[in-house]
């Protein structure tokens, strides 16, 4: 075993910033790009030996992005509105809805989308079907 800590302990200053929390934005951008780096290099070999440092590196990258960069609650039509506005979709782009009459009404609150709308919706966009859901009012 003490090989093992041997060979930690001489390379351990070349890991230990990787591991640690980021100390601010720069750092946190540091952090993702060594991870992007990272990837590219393991690509889908669980078997890589650098595979564990990517999942931690990862681990530490989503830490800092619950504490610091927390996803603001949004309804399902808000969603469908962003998602429009990131891939510059109009209402009559939207088959998955159904008629630009029906994404209307969807977006003015006059109808709800159904669970098979959520389905394609999710599928068309990548992203869970969770992303849809409607947040319940508080009173």
């Amino acid at each position: 075993m003490n090989a093992i800590l041997d060979q930690a302990a001489a390379h351990w200053a070349h890991i230990a910033p990787l591991l640690a929390e980021p100390r601010d934005e720069e750092d946190y951008d540091a952090k993702v790009a060594a991870l992007d780096e990272l990837l590219e290099m393991v690509g889908d070999d669980e078997d890589h030996p650098l595979a564990s440092l990517a999942l931690r590196l990862g681990d530490v990258i989503e830490a800092y992005d619950e504490a610091n960069r927390p996803i603001p609650q949004a309804s399902g039509v808000e969603v469908l509105r962003y998602l429009m506005i990131e891939h510059s979709i109009t209402q009559s782009d939207l088959p998955e809805v159904g008629a630009q009459s029906v994404v209307s009404a969807i977006l003015s609150g006059k109808r709800q989308l159904n669970w098979r709308q959520v389905c394609e919706l999710s599928e068309r966009f990548g992203v869970s079907a969770d992303a849809f859901r409607s947040i319940p009012e508080s009173r």
